[in-house]
């Protein structure tokens, strides 16, 4: 038998299987996400509490939401916390790496499957949420009438925003290979998500509600009502139901 050369590397995914929607993302490269948890725990905690603390507010302001379907859950790290709020969390995500962190977190139900075919029955939970996943869709209209057709009552986003100075950082850093977490993202603001969310369902009716946080230590606010900061919780809510 041939002895393996130590310094021989083998991908646990080549690059053609790291392929989704006709490009590479970083949820299939286990060099990113391997680290997606000491990410959080680490420069981005900070801003986790504030973005929690903006979700939460959003949520529960709608009593009827006492269970929800999170896709793009990743290694769970919001699905986790939406149980710590009392609402019943399940979790979906296309990349089996983040996933295989995932169980390992979370005790509840995960499902591997792209969130453009949720293979759920209409309604199956109150809500539908997407926390910083909602930005790598390349059909985002179709995701968000997948979204209204299994969440109830309503659809919960908390997105990276497009008006923040850090967007620039990020772009610097991907011009000197950088930075991988935000090659394919497509970021919005709030109106533009309003945009969207209008096209993909002119037939319902809604109400949202939003807010923005990720702004500087030092400001004076952490949250406010105006576009801008390094994120935004956007809730719609149905009415028609």
């Amino acid at each position: 038998m041939t002895e393996i050369s130590k310094k021989e590397k083998f991908d646990v995914a080549t690059g053609e299987l790291r392929n989704w929607q006709g490009r590479q993302e970083w949820f299939f490269n286990r060099d990113d996400t391997d680290h997606y948890e000491a990410y959080y725990e680490g420069p981005y905690k900070r801003q986790e509490v504030w973005q929690k603390r903006t979700l939460e507010e959003l949520i529960k302001k709608d009593s009827r939401v006492e269970s929800l379907l999170e896709y793009g859950c990743g290694t769970t790290r919001f699905t986790r916390w939406w149980h710590e709020i009392g609402i019943q969390a399940t979790g979906g995500d296309i990349s089996p790496f983040m996933l295989a962190q995932g169980v390992h977190l979370f005790n509840g139900d995960l499902v591997l499957a792209d969130s453009h075919h949720m293979p759920f029955k209409n309604h199956t939970f109150d809500a539908l949420a997407f926390i910083t996943t909602f930005e790598y869709y390349k059909r985002p209209i179709e995701v968000i009438r997948e979204a209204a057709r299994v969440g109830k009552y309503g659809i919960i986003f908390g997105m990276m925003n497009r008006n923040t100075p850090k967007l620039v950082r990020r772009r610097v850093q991907q011009l000197f290979g950088q930075n991988n977490y935000y090659v394919t993202a497509n970021f919005y603001t709030p109106a533009s998500l309003k945009e969207l969310i209008a096209e993909a369902l002119p037939d319902r009716d809604y109400s949202i509600q939003w807010n923005a946080t990720g702004l500087p230590k030092w400001f004076p606010r952490q949250q406010w009502k105006l576009p801008y900061g390094d994120f935004f919780g956007l809730y719609v809510q149905f009415n028609d139901v």
